[in-house]
């Protein structure tokens, strides 16, 4: 299994990259998302990938995170959800988007992505409800485990090398890592996974880009009793 590539970026296509491996050049195919967040043809590049394997085909799938890769498996386990449609769904809202949708049961942002339809939408949110508190809860730690390699390689025609950075020691603190933090504290409050997903969604939604504490307290106030 090919889990991630490192290289430098050969060419890109609408909806794919070639990347150049000490001479070997693979097709790496990737959401909008991602693929505007590739650098400059001839620069370094580095994506973790799914490598899809069919009697007549092979074919690989980039991402710049391992949460997106994550959610990228579960939704080709909806019925009806092939590849492209994941890519598609993905590229729209990304990982946390498609987490938040998930979790509060907005098939119309699902739908929103090229070439999904309203059954299609409905369907990943109600067959992914009840998986959707792992994956948030997993972010966090796959997020720090991200942190301890740059994701940036030093190439030439012979060698590639992953460069740590210089803080590498130190976990990168990112909205993944928070949402993380504030599921578990309050699974350990009492609420169910899923309640709890739901508040930290609808917290981050109306108040981005916040610390651990301040998501907390946002969510608290929405799964206050009312009244």
């Amino acid at each position: 299994m090919i889990g991630k590539i490192s290289g430098r970026l050969e060419y890109r296509s609408t909806d794919h990259v070639m990347i150049d491996v000490r001479g070997i050049g693979y097709l790496v195919y990737v959401s909008e998302r991602t693929l505007a967040a590739m650098p400059q043809v001839g620069e370094a590049v580095a994506l973790y990938t799914e490598l899809l394997v069919r009697e007549d085909l092979l074919q690989l799938f980039g991402f710049t995170s391992l949460v997106e890769k994550e959610w990228h498996r579960l939704l080709l386990s909806v019925q009806g959800v092939g590849a492209k449609a994941s890519l598609a769904i993905l590229g729209a809202l990304g990982p946390d988007g498609v987490g938040r949708a998930i979790t509060l049961g907005d098939w119309n942002a699902v739908k929103a992505a090229r070439g999904i339809g309203p059954k299609t939408a409905q369907r990943v949110v109600l067959e992914l409800k009840d998986k959707a508190p792992s994956v948030m809860a997993l972010g966090g730690s796959l997020s720090m485990a991200q942190g301890t390699v740059a994701p940036v390689v030093d190439v030439d025609d012979d060698v590639v090398i992953e460069t740590p950075t210089a803080t590498s020691s130190v976990p990168v603190r990112n909205f993944a890592a928070a949402q993380s933090e504030a599921l578990s504290a309050l699974t350990n409050l009492g609420y169910n996974p899923s309640e709890a997903a739901r508040g930290v969604a609808q917290a981050a939604m109306d108040t981005p880009d916040v610390e651990t504490p301040d998501l907390i307290r946002a969510a608290l106030r929405l799964l206050a009793p009312k009244g």
